[in-house]
């Protein structure tokens, strides 16, 4: 018996020793490359995920080219969200426009161990019933006819700023890696430039007919502005405790990340790290892929 204890202590011991001149080697090599480097390794890591890296703001964002783009939107994928660690709240104007159904939604929360917000435009073939919009999948948009799309992303429980970001976009987004957030603590300030007046009222007046006021939407010839806070409650005992759940994980996946990529502070140099140190934790980092693809199939 006290052979076997003796034995285990060895083994434990050495394989520590391992991790220990292992994470020490790992850290080296990152601090010794250049930040240009840096930026090109991480942004072809993350291409497969549909994802790159922001350098001035210190978040991940969604490529042009994501492989999302051909999933399109369907209102399951937020109701599967918290089963995935996905614990948001999101804003889905519809609205008519040139004989189709368009949709614009907005996005805030905790993805997994990240912080994220995001801005999708969709469209359907024709105009939709109400009682169809639930059940449509909504295609996404051509790059010819991409909108303008900005938003500054905030929390005010933290009193920080967490990204300012714009661009000709189909479904522009922030993510801040080990930054954990109540999704009803953030804020985001979006704005979004469509193709005429005449869609950009209509998208205005289907914000007013969701309960925001007039003094509340902005409409500047084909520029709708306004701000996207707080959050609807979750409805139904069972849906609360899986979001609870998912929030309870989401923390401890943040407190995790962070002390295993201690003692990095920027998120390129964290992921990195991760990459080199812990392979499989990089790829379950990247939440959302999951997201799609479980709503999917």
């Amino acid at each position: 018996m006290y052979l076997f204890f003796t034995l285990l202590l060895l083994i434990i011991i050495f394989f520590y020793c391992i991790g220990y001149y292992r994470r020490k080697k790992i850290i080296k090599k990152i601090c010794c490359m250049c930040r240009n480097e840096k930026y090109e390794i991480i942004d072809n890591l993350l291409e497969p995920f549909g994802y790159a890296y922001v350098p001035a703001q210190d978040v991940f964002t969604s490529r042009m080219d994501a492989w999302q783009k051909n999933f399109g939107y369907s209102a399951f994928y937020d109701k599967a969200a918290p089963h995935l660690g996905i614990v948001i709240n999101s804003l889905p104007v519809y609205f008519n426009y040139d004989g189709r159904t368009w949709l614009i939604e907005f996005w805030k929360g905790q993805y997994g161990i990240n912080t994220g917000c995001e801005i999708g435009v969709y469209r359907a073939d024709r105009i939709l019933d109400k009682s169809e919009l639930d059940h449509t999948l909504f295609k996404s948009l051509d790059t010819h006819y991409m909108p303008e799309l900005s938003f500054a992303f905030y929390n005010a429980e933290k009193d920080m700023e967490i990204a300012q970001l714009c661009g000709k976009h189909w479904w522009l987004t922030a993510f801040k890696p080990g930054l954990f957030s109540i999704p009803s603590s953030l804020t985001v300030w979006s704005s979004v430039t469509l193709y005429s007046h005449e869609m950009a009222s209509a998208f205005a007046n289907a914000l007013i007919n969701l309960g925001y006021s007039t003094s509340e939407v902005t409409l500047h010839r084909n520029t709708v502005t306004f701000t996207f806070e707080g959050g609807k409650p979750v409805c139904g005992i069972f849906r609360r405790i899986i979001t609870s759940i998912a929030q309870s994980l989401n923390w401890l996946g943040c407190q995790i990340y962070l002390f295993i990529t201690r003692p990095f502070t920027l998120s390129v140099d964290r992921v990195l790290f991760l990459y080199y140190y812990l392979p499989f934790i990089f790829r379950r980092m990247l939440n959302i892929r999951k997201h799609k693809l479980a709503c999917e199939k």
